[in-house]
Parts: structure tokens; sequence; C-alpha cells
């Protein structure tokens, strides 16, 4: 939604690293150092669609009563181009670098970053399962970066293929997913109101749905974005392997770690290890009963926490 009000989100639609790429944001449009001083960026999970979170960046924008500009910015080729854009920028590299696999994904944000955040501006960044590893390797790759914290939601940073979900997953998505492309290229096919009466009715057993998830998941269903998306799972099941011990070690003080109670991503044995192996660190168990996809449902009363969590350990309001 384009707006001038600053209260409204604004989206747009960039090429970074040659590759559409979605930003949301509440606040600000553009930043500026004099002006400045915070910005939150949310790193998403996989699909990496910015819509999903809005209720939670609106939430978390309105507790600091628009004092922070709330941005999120998509996984590279993770949304639906305008009609004027193409999914990749003419006569760009972003097939040759691999810039819809894990690793390109990290070296998108990175650069997103460098051309859009000035230098100046701290980051209090927010990410949500596979944006908690892209977040890490972030941090590891650009020591430099003004990180005040970095808040780790649903983390999927170690083992993944060895999860409850990914046992199931890694097959498909490792193996089977040009099978999987054939039904998501089919439903691409379905008008959008079509679409969004069949995704309603896949989300009809969550009684506390957050409506405003329906239409990003339609665009979900483009074709592209979803074959971008399960190819970056796949890579996700191959290469998160061992826990960065000495990335975390050095930056502690700066991380907070919330881990679900009933996460098949991430086991609660994950929570009681990493706990173990650092035992100052700030690792939270969930006591809410809030589900991994914590958007569909909770993306208020997670903001809220969130909020909580930075009033009492970040110094800057």
């Amino acid at each position: 939604m384009l707006t001038d009000n600053m209260d409204e989100p604004h989206t747009d639609f960039i090429y970074c690293c040659g590759a559409i790429t979605e930003v949301l944001k509440f606040g600000s449009h553009q930043l500026h150092s004099e002006k400045h001083k915070v910005l939150f960026l949310i790193i998403p999970g996989n699909p990496g669609v910015v819509g999903f979170y809005r209720t939670f960046m609106q939430t978390l924008y309105s507790m600091f009563e628009s004092h922070h500009p709330v941005w999120a910015v998509s996984h590279a080729g993770h949304c639906v181009p305008p009609l004027s854009m193409d999914m990749v920028e003419d006569n760009s590299s972003a097939a040759e670098q691999d810039m819809f696999g894990l690793n390109g994904q990290i070296e998108h944000k990175l650069a997103f970053l460098r051309r859009h955040v000035p230098r100046d501006i701290s980051l209090v960044l927010v990410g949500h399962s596979i944006g908690c590893y892209i977040i890490l390797n972030m941090i590891k790759r650009n020591p430099q970066l003004k990180i005040l914290k970095a808040i780790m939601l649903f983390p999927t940073i170690e083992r993944m293929a060895q999860t409850p979900q990914g046992k199931v997953m890694t097959p498909v998505l490792c193996h089977m997913r040009y099978v999987a492309y054939l039904p998501v290229f089919l439903l691409s096919l379905l008008p959008d109101g079509l679409k969004a009466c069949l995704i309603k009715l896949l989300f009809c057993g969550i009684r506390s749905l957050d409506r405003s998830v329906v239409q990003p998941t339609t665009c979900l269903l483009s074709g592209d974005c979803a074959a971008n998306a399960m190819y970056m799972g796949g890579q996700e099941m191959r290469k998160v392997l061992e826990r960065d011990n000495i990335t975390i070690k050095k930056n502690l003080e700066k991380l907070i770690f919330y881990y679900g109670a009933t996460d098949h991503w991430c086991p609660v044995q994950y929570y009681h290890d990493i706990k173990q192996d650092f035992p100052r660190g700030d690792f939270r168990l969930c006591e809410r009963g809030f589900h991994h996809a914590f958007v569909l449902e909770a993306g208020q009363e997670v903001a809220k926490m969130v909020f909580e969590w930075i009033c009492r350990d970040v110094f800057f309001l």
C-alpha cells in the first residue's frame, strides 16, 4: 500500500543483487543519519513474504509510539513483481550468483543494508526461523554492523534435516522439488478470488487466524515465488548443519533466543543444548503455546513480548 502517512505501511519493490525484493515499511520511507538513530529490521522465515509480518510490525511500531521505523525485507524472489518489473533485473547475474539460494539470501540482506541503511544507524534485527540463521551469518560476515540487539524467534540455526519436520520435508525439497512444482503451477492459474477461498479453507482450523495473512499467501501461489521458496528450503536442509557457536559466543550479549515448546522445526532439546553450552546467554522457552508460524495467529502478542524485551535491554527510548 503506497501512502505518505507515516502511520500507514509503505511498500517498495526494488532490485537488490539483481533480484526482485519487497520492502514493507512502517515509519520513514527513507532513512537519514541526522534524524534516525535506530531501525528495526525484520528478516523473515521461509517463505520470506513480508506481508505475513504486517500485524507484528504494526504492533511493534505502535508500541514504540512511532518513534522508530520498522522495516521488513523479503527474501530475493519471494514476492510477486509489479507489472512493470520482472523477477530478475535485465542483464543481472542473480542466477549465476545463486541469489535465490541460502548463501545468496545472506548476501542479499547485507547488500540491502549497504545500499539503503546509513552506516551510523543502529539496528535491532528480528529474525524468524531461517531468518535467525541469516542474521548470525550477517553478523559473522560483517562484524562492523551496528547491532544493538538481535531477536531470534523460533530459530532454525542447526540440524534442520534432523528435526521432525525436516525429516518429512527433506525428501520433498531435496529430491521431489520438481514434482511439487506441478500443483503449485496449476494453483497459480486460478483467479485470485478462488485462491483466497482455498487459502481460507486451508486455514479454517486456526481459530484466531490473522486475516491479513490471506493476501500474502495468495501471492505466494504465483508460481515463481513458491518455486524460489522451495529451492531455498532444499538448501536449508543441506546446509543448516552444526550450530555456529563461535559467532554466538562473540555476540552473546546482543542475542535473545525464543524457542517454541512444541516446535517441529526446532525441538525443545535444541533449547536445552544451547542453554547448557551458553549458561550466561538469554534463551527463553515459550510458555504461551505459540506456534512456529506465529504470524498466522499471534503476531500482535509476540510483538508485545519483543517490545518488553527491548525496553528492558536497550536504552534508547
